[in-house]
């Protein structure tokens, strides 16, 4: 009876130990699926303000289109539309990182450059709120293994966390260093602002801990910091905070960047940019202009003789950023195909082609094959755009003719920088052969004459034979010299550096100061009707243009060299 009782007991210990661990599984599961559930509450949420938002930010390019002339309030709307996005997107990663679905995936890119550009997403920020932001990178360009997205946030949170409590004039450092192996950097987000109580230090990263949000009189959601943390951790690194009351905070993270330290599942070798963004194919976008307006109609240069650019590509949006940034140097036209280009060629004067290789019906190599197989256009510089970064592209590239390859992301300084170089050699040739010219001696009955020197003096004779003509215009021009329009402006501007236009005004203006000097009393407004201008007053504005100086200055001083000589 006795050993039935113990095991009568021992049987009934055990149910209530099953039944307890029972209880215990439950409502932990219960307590794991509400989590999920809440998770999943969380992303539903936030998918569902994402798609309004959207059209909120797709109402505001409309009103910029119907409406240009607000730009501040539109660029207002924009920055908190942004904000917002951000917002939305931290509760995401946040959802992600209770539900353990936060990956990662790093790739080789430029760390400190990829840094810089992320902190000056946050410039408006700060200067509105007259904080003193400065970074520093050290070095200021170094390749490295990251996961661009993940560390975007990462930037944004501790700067963003740092605006908060930095008041008008404070001062807020980034400050990005790396170690003496270069397999780690260190971001210290520093700031002169109240600083942080030492019993509250211990709870800054616990999620939706409510911080000094009330007392600095700012908003927050109590997920930045945690979520950052969560990130640093994610790619391995460590983050940690400094701060003294009424001294300022200083939050320091260190990440690795070096490939071995990340599993293969968490490399990612295939480029990062998406380049059907267009601003994600111009990396240094948000450096160049401020602010963006896609769309928007800029003022091209007013310089008669500035060179005509013409730029080819398929992706319309990318299409207008790249003219209204290139259109304050350059008279910027564009196609969207290479078919749509060579009508453009035939019939508009150009010194420049941008293009982009991959595009529908003709693409950048077919359109540089066809360019440069034809003598009215050969001489044309042309720039390829491409995605493609394999030698053989790039071999690809110079043998059909193209005299630069760049590649997507491409910086659009660069760019500029390779247009002004093409022109600047082009002028350096065209003054040494000039030099060349005047040093042989050649005269305009040489039968030696260059064949570039005799359709130049053709061209002269035609002017003059019409110096009086006000109508004759680039196409009668173009007409008597037995070509395009397109072909004349190419072989003017190659010969002599200057649009049709500036070519026959310059010329009209040298035989007006002929004329003063043959006749000095003739009437300003007498030699501008001989030479063909309609109106004296835009005489005198081009010559001035031309000599520096005003007609009725320059024809005195004739005179009196005239009554001198007398």
């Amino acid at each position: 009876m006795e050993l039935t009782r113990l095991f009568l007991l021992a049987f009934a210990m055990l149910l209530i130990a099953i039944f307890l661990l029972g209880r215990w599984l439950y409502l932990r599961s219960m307590r794991i699926r509400n989590q999920l559930q809440m998770s999943y509450i969380f992303t539903n949420i936030t998918h569902e303000l994402l798609t309004p938002l959207s059209i909120i930010s797709a109402s505001v390019e409309k009103l910029r289109e119907t409406q240009p002339t607000n730009h501040s309030e539109y660029d207002l709307m924009e920055l908190n539309i942004q904000r917002s996005v951000r917002l939305l997107q931290q509760i995401l990663e946040t959802s992600k990182s209770q539900a353990g679905e936060l990956k990662l995936l790093v790739s080789n890119d430029d760390v400190m450059q990829h840094i810089k550009e992320t902190a000056r997403s946050i410039v408006p920020l700060m200067e509105s709120k007259g904080i003193n932001f400065s970074i520093h990178c050290k070095p200021e360009s170094m390749m490295g293994w990251i996961d661009t997205d993940k560390l975007d946030k990462i930037i944004f949170n501790l700067l963003s966390n740092a605006a908060k409590y930095t008041g008008s004039q404070g001062i807020v450092l980034l400050d990005v260093t790396t170690n003496r192996t270069y397999d780690h950097i260190q971001i210290r987000v520093s700031d002169n602002g109240p600083g942080i109580p030492k019993e509250r230090q211990k709870n800054l990263f616990t999620r939706f801990y409510d911080g000094d949000y009330r007392r600095n009189r700012t908003m927050g959601t109590g997920l930045g910091l945690a979520l950052t943390r969560d990130l640093v951790y994610l790619n391995r690194g460590s983050i940690h905070c400094e701060s003294f009351e009424g001294q300022g905070t200083t939050f320091i993270v260190e990440l690795p960047i070096k490939k071995n330290y990340f599993s293969m599942s968490q490399i990612d070798k295939s480029p990062q940019t998406h380049f059907h963004i267009p601003s994600q194919n111009i990396s240094d976008l948000y450096t160049v202009a401020k602010p963006i307006h896609i769309n928007e109609e800029t003022t091209a240069t007013d310089d008669e003789n500035a060179y005509h650019i013409l730029i080819v590509e398929d992706n319309l949006e990318l299409l207008m950023l790249m003219k209204q940034l290139l259109q304050p140097t350059y008279h910027i036209l564009t196609a969207t195909n290479g078919l749509e280009a060579l009508d453009i060629i035939e019939s508009e004067p150009l010194d420049l082609i941008v293009s982009d290789v991959m595009m529908p019906d003709m693409n950048g190599y077919e359109l540089t094959t066809r360019l440069k197989e034809d003598s009215n256009y050969s001489h044309l510089p042309i720039i390829l755009l491409t995605a493609k970064v394999q030698e053989e592209d790039r071999l690809e590239a110079l043998s059909v003719g193209a005299d630069s390859l760049i590649t997507k992301p491409f910086k659009i300084k660069e760019l500029q920088l390779r247009i002004d170089n093409i022109i600047a050699n082009r002028q350096r040739i065209r003054a040494e052969r000039k030099q060349d010219e005047a040093g042989s001696g050649e005269s305009v009955a040489d039968p030696k004459m260059s064949m570039d020197q005799e359709y130049l003096q053709r061209a002269i004779a035609c002017i003059n034979e019409h110096i009086s003509d006000s109508d004759y215009d680039r196409e009668s021009f173009a007409t008597d010299m037995g070509s395009s329009v397109s072909t004349l402006y190419n072989r003017i501007r190659l010969l002599t550096g200057k649009s049709i236009t500036n070519f026959v005004r310059d010329i009209r203006i040298e035989t007006a100061c002929r004329l003063a000097k043959e006749d000095p009393d003739l009437r300003v407004s007498d030699i501008a009707y001989r030479v063909g201008f309609k109106d004296p007053k835009y005489f005198a504005t081009s010559f001035k243009r031309v000599k520096g100086i005003q007609p009725k200055e320059f024809f005195n001083t004739v005179r009196q060299e005239h009554q001198q000589a007398v």
